[in-house]
């Protein structure tokens, strides 16, 4: 059930439950400390009234003369009740008044003591009277008389009784006054949650730029703001991502896909002679290889997006990769005029399939682009902390916008998006980043007006040089 409370009816209970155990702990402290009053002012009122009763049978010179002056003490103070005894029997009072029903037990202590003598509450004091040595007619020996003197308590009841009545009533006023302001307390303090609350029901995948309020927020909630901000902003810039590459990749698919559509309805447009079928088939299995490699590639950046183990771990020399990959495109070098040079060495623990198309994706792009007759340097260079390997190439500089985006999917540095000598599907460095993050490394660029270069950066606590 308490599940089911908001936050304010909770903090709103909560706030009653302690204002009331406070109110009800300060009312019982009230009343206790009223009743040990009373009692005190009851213990020095009988005090007063045994020693009264000290000085009149310090000055009766007999027993008889004692009746009279007590009985006008006890006329003069109502609720005022007197016993006195010595050895032999009663000296003042009634036989049956209300010390008959005093327990036995009562010592002669100083301590006040209540009893109930039928429908009244008496509370008396026991004390021990020394007489003149010798009265009128009698001799004491010495002996002290037994007094009993008690007050009638009611006044003091009936007072008891209407200030529990009134701090009862208090306390119920108090306490649900106390919820009232609990719960406007709680209302108020939890606006800015609503405010906050408003405004993430105001996004929507087309209004992802709405952001939390920070500064008008308390300092408690500062940081879930904060936190969903970073959130929406991350979540913003995923979604545009997402829709730049939904539209990259229509792009990137239609191509293909008209030119497969456009040959097909040619060729079935009339009869046609084999070698031009055959020709057309060409032509077709050229693009469905290259939708092939696209879905390939896509598939295995989908994999590193959630993270894969390294299907073989292996202690690679990058400098022998290097030369193998070499002998792959010394064709192509050799048709543009292009000189593959090495320098540096370093090992490193990976997959080398993995590894080596990292470094053949960064080859290809430097020969692709590089100018006839400029050499395409590769450096691998043991460092503090981490191992490079760095492809150089000459040619023009990539523009410093377009730096940043250059390993993002189908991203490509000519805006037309057409470069009819690449056979490339635009995933190329894209994989290779992807490639590095499996690896805990990294790939970066730098280009200038006459250098470009792509690095491949290892962590040295996976690597031996």
């Amino acid at each position: 059930m308490l599940g089911r409370l908001s936050l304010t009816a909770r903090l709103t209970a909560l706030y009653t439950l302690v204002s009331a155990c406070v109110l009800v702990g300060l009312g019982l402290l009230v009343s206790i400390a009223v009743g040990r009053h009373f009692v005190e002012l009851d213990r020095d009122f009988l005090k007063d009234k045994i020693d009264l009763v000290q000085t009149i049978v310090g000055e009766a010179s007999s027993s008889e003369m004692l009746v009279p002056r007590l009985d006008e003490l006890l006329t003069s103070h109502h609720g005022l009740f007197i016993e006195l005894r010595n050895s032999t029997g009663l000296v003042y009072g009634e036989a049956s008044s209300v010390f008959s029903r005093l327990p036995s037990s009562i010592g002669i202590d100083g301590h006040a003591f209540d009893w109930m003598a039928g429908d009244q509450t008496l509370r008396g004091l026991r004390a021990a009277i020394r007489p003149p040595s010798t009265w009128t007619g009698q001799a004491t020996d010495g002996a002290s008389l037994e007094l009993l003197i008690a007050l009638d308590t009611a006044h003091h009841t009936h007072f008891m009784q209407s200030l529990r009545q009134t701090l009862a009533l208090y306390l119920v006023g108090a306490i649900l006054i106390s919820g009232l302001l609990g719960w406007w307390a709680a209302r108020r303090g939890l606006e800015p949650l609503r405010v906050m609350r408003a405004r993430a029901m105001t996004v929507t995948a087309q209004k992802l730029d709405q952001r939390m309020p920070v500064d008008a927020v308390p300092a408690e909630f500062a940081d879930l703001a904060q936190s969903l901000n970073t959130m929406l902003k991350r979540l913003q810039s995923d979604f545009a991502r997402l829709q730049e590459f939904s539209s990259d990749l229509a792009h990137e698919l239609r191509t293909p896909i008209n030119n497969l559509l456009t040959q097909t309805q040619v060729s079935l447009a009339q009869k046609r002679d084999v070698s031009v079928y055959q020709d057309i088939l060409a032509s077709n299995a050229e693009e469905l290889q290259r939708l092939a490699r696209m879905v390939s590639d896509m598939l295995f950046l989908a994999k590193t997006e959630h993270g894969i183990e390294l299907p073989h771990r292996e202690t690679v020399s990058l400098i022998d990769e290097v030369l193998d990959l070499f002998d792959f495109y010394e064709a192509l070098a050799e048709e543009k005029h292009i000189a593959l040079e090495a320098n540096g060495n370093a090992h490193i623990v990976c997959d080398r399939l993995m590894i080596r198309r990292a470094i053949s994706n960064l080859l290809s792009n430097a020969i692709r682009y590089s100018p006839p007759n400029a050499p395409v340097r590769v450096s691998v260079t043991p460092g503090d902390g981490q191992i490079q390997l760095c492809v150089h190439n000459a040619g023009p500089a990539i523009p410093a916008a377009d730096l940043p985006r250059l390993f993002d999917r189908f991203y490509r540095a000519e805006k037309s998006r057409s470069n009819p000598d690449s056979e490339g599907t635009g995933l190329g460095l894209s994989i290779t980043r992807a490639i590095m993050q499996a690896h805990s490394g990294s790939a970066s660029v730098a280009s200038t007006e006459q250098t470009t270069t792509f690095c491949l950066s290892f962590p040295t606590q996976d690597a031996s040089s």
